[in-house]
């Protein structure tokens, strides 16, 4: 297996020797770009768009490889934050490619509507999330991306073209999860559903062995679902249950032999839990419990790296025993390992693409050439179970590994091909993952 997340002259050794504009959000990856612009309107966005050779999108900097990258011009959407009313009739919302969950959520409360699901951070924006087909948890609710209704693309000549999932259905699914490949989104359009309360319950210490034993139990407690641990023991450390309060029931006061937390916790339980969203069974809007951090705190930029695989749903036991038998090395670099749910969905370059998932997400310490030489034997383990990376997280697969895991990676070329034959989108990332 060819082994080559970061190229050696985009490595950091610390981030704080170098300039913040140079770097993503975690700071272990350094744009290659000559230049970053932003943008104050669409506009703007187009005539940079057709006047430049090399050109990438860049959102929140969220992603920690160079999915983003470019040789050479890097157009930040940070000032692209327009949010358009909630169309009532069709039950969706319009914004532009910089807008934030966090910036979205509360509008659209406030006219009564929410999103079906969010990420565990609301600071990342919507159009860069799914992109990426980054997700919450749920075993009815599938990643941002199968939210979207319709897409506005610039693409390589400035031209502004738009694409509907009732317009468009047989290039649709292919272009949603576009990873920055097929043109800059300008707008995006997502379905929404009337505006909801969840209350949040964590249980702490279920032996590894119950969880498996009872995983399909566990799942159906709560409109979303998550399990954390460190590894350094055969057990999952807390589980965090997001119940809709509508919905029939109360939390359990006991959860397979793990009780219930008497106070409010981090996932890393040696953290302040003062970021995290609140717990303890306290109802709350949808916006304020859904992810695990408060929009109010700045996430904790440049401490960690985040890798993250989709095994199929049936898979979950063999898979997370596979992580077990090899938790010995994955332990020393680990702060947390986050277990969830993912509905299917039919996109084509979604993870979670035509089969119901679970990821296992990996929170590691900064320490990017240990991780590095892990990650390859992590995915060696779970390559029995077609595992799948996050597009935007650390992995060490590239295409002749990817492709046979994409049933739709050829018809995701093709588009390529039509919506950007000279290359104007590409960088070393599309070349080493998709092959083009």
């Amino acid at each position: 297996m060819t082994f080559s997340v970061l190229c050696a002259s985009a490595r950091v050794n610390s981030y704080r020797s170098s300039s913040i504009d140079e770097l993503n959000w975690a700071g272990n990856f350094r744009y290659g770009a000559h230049r970053i612009v932003t943008p104050q309107s669409v506009d703007e966005l187009c005539n940079l768009v057709r006047a430049n050779d090399k050109v990438k999108a860049l959102g929140t900097r969220h992603s920690f490889n160079d999915i983003a990258d470019s040789t050479g011009l890097l157009i930040s959407t940070a000032k692209l934050a327009r949010i358009w009313p909630v169309d009532k009739r069709a039950e969706t919302v319009t914004v532009e490619a910089g807008v934030t969950y966090g910036m979205l959520c509360r509008e659209l409360d406030r006219q009564g509507y929410a999103l079906k699901n969010m990420a565990s951070l609301p600071h990342i924006t919507v159009s860069g999330a799914c992109a990426t087909a980054t997700h919450g948890s749920g075993e009815k609710n599938g990643n941002l991306a199968t939210s979207v209704a319709r897409l506005e693309i610039v693409k390589t000549d400035g031209r502004i073209v738009e694409y509907s999932c009732i317009e468009n259905p047989d290039i649709f699914p292919g272009l949603v999860v576009g990873l920055g490949a097929l043109g800059v989104i300008s707008r995006i359009t997502l379905e929404l559903t009337p505006t909801f309360d969840v209350s949040q319950q964590v249980y702490l210490d279920l032996p590894l062995q119950q969880a498996l034993a009872h995983f399909d139990d566990i799942q159906t407690r709560g409109y979303s679902v998550s399990l954390f641990t460190d590894w350094k023991d055969s057990k999952i450390d807390q589980v965090w249950i997001k119940r809709r309060t509508s919905d029939r029931g109360i939390h359990d006061a006991d959860l397979f032999g793990a009780g219930p937390a008497t106070l409010k916790l981090h996932p890393i339980g040696a953290l302040d839990a003062e970021p995290c969203t609140e717990q303890m069974g306290v109802p709350g809007r949808w916006y304020e419990r859904l992810p695990h951090f408060k929009l109010e705190f700045t996430p904790s930029a440049a401490i960690e790296l985040q890798a993250e695989y989709f095994v199929p749903r049936g898979h979950v036991e063999e898979a997370l025993l596979a992580i077990n038998s090899i938790r010995a090395s994955i332990a020393p670099l680990l702060q947390v390992c986050e277990i969830r749910t993912i509905a299917a969905d039919n996109l084509w370059m979604s993870p979670c693409y035509q089969r119901d998932s679970v990821s296992i997400h990996f929170t590691w310490f900064q320490k990017l050439a240990e991780v590095e030489r892990l990650l390859p034997e992590i995915e060696r383990v779970l390559s029995p179970f077609n595992a799948r990376p996050h597009w935007g997280k650390l992995f060490a697969m590239t295409a002749p590994e990817l492709a046979p895991l994409y049933p739709r990676m050829p018809n995701f070329m093709k588009l390529l091909a039509e919506f950007d034959p000279t290359g104007k989108f590409g960088n070393t990332y599309l070349q080493r993952c998709i092959g083009v």
